[in-house]
């Protein structure tokens, strides 16, 4: 059995809807210490400039350690109106972003009061839109070793998650090359209803030789 522990983040990574679509079951961690420049609370997309990455705006919690269920969002900044911008920049050519903008421009109007929150609900629609069934269960204690578990929570952390996927026709492909392991935004406008197909062949496999078939 391939049971998944992972942290829900911000429209994810590709290597996160790859592990969720080959699971068998999917446990999202809650119980974590939230952590500076991470997945958390940003994700990367493929700008007319190369890779931009749009960054969700905190508040700053006086304590030491802070879990990320109780980071809040900053709302003295119209960053939701930004991202959404920065997304029709990027894929208002891509074949699907017409096709999905209706699912998914809500989620930037919606005022969210905790990150914890949004990141579920951007999974939630992703998984929607994909058509793949998500199905997932929250830890409710935290655990350094995970041992019953497939650990990923790696993948919340950019620069660990060294996973690479076979290329597929990006908008700006030609201009940049190929950019490996964007959000599942890149991936869900460019591929649309083909996307589930790529997810469900990719093999995820990265540094500590942890793999994923």
């Amino acid at each position: 059995m391939n049971n998944i522990l992972i942290h829900p983040t911000y429209f994810p990574s590709i290597s996160h809807f790859v592990a969720m679509s080959q699971a068998d079951s999917i446990t999202f961690e809650m119980e974590d210490n939230f952590q500076k420049q991470t997945n958390r609370n940003r994700m990367y997309i493929y700008s007319p400039n190369g890779i931009q990455l749009l960054n969700i705006p905190i508040k700053h919690s006086k304590e030491a350690h802070q879990r990320t269920k109780d980071v809040k969002l900053e709302t003295a900044f119209d960053w939701q109106k930004q991202h959404f911008k920065s997304l029709e920049a990027a894929y208002r050519t891509s074949p699907f972003f017409e096709y999905f903008e209706d699912e998914i421009y809500p989620i930037f109007t919606k005022k969210h009061t905790f990150l914890m929150d949004l990141n579920l609900e951007s999974m939630e629609m992703v998984a929607k839109c994909l058509k793949m069934k998500l199905e997932y269960s929250k830890t409710t204690e935290y655990f350094h070793e995970a041992t019953d578990f497939n650990d990923l929570r790696i993948l919340a952390n950019g620069k660990k998650d060294t996973a690479t996927f076979e290329s597929y026709t990006q908008v700006f492909g030609d201009k940049h090359g190929f950019l490996n392991n964007l959000s599942i935004l890149d991936l869900l406008f460019n591929e649309g209803r083909f996307a589930l197909d790529y997810l469900k062949k990719q093999v995820l496999q990265f540094t500590q030789s942890k793999v994923l078939s």
